[in-house]
């Protein structure tokens, strides 16, 4: 593999809809072909700072895709290699 490979808004508007329907994490890492820890990693990056119906941190795709997009921008650019 070349590199990372971030998560598209339409994987997160995957785990958003399998999380929210209380697929547990290693069921959606396997349908997304991402490992259990990127799950938890990217459910971190989503919370919504509330509980959704199974008292499980609650997941947003569309708050999951602003944090990662403000962490991209925050990094800022690469050094030059000398």
């Amino acid at each position: 593999m070349d590199g990372y490979s971030y998560l598209t808004f339409n994987q997160r508007r995957k785990i958003e809809k399998l999380y929210g329907a209380g697929v547990r994490v290693a069921d959606i890492a396997a349908d997304t072909g991402r490992s259990v820890a990127a799950i938890y990693e990217e459910l971190k990056r989503g919370y919504t700072g509330e509980l959704d119906g199974n008292k499980r941190p609650k997941y947003s795709a569309d708050v999951a895709q602003t944090t990662a997009q403000e962490n991209i921008r925050r990094r800022g650019r690469r050094a030059a290699v000398r």
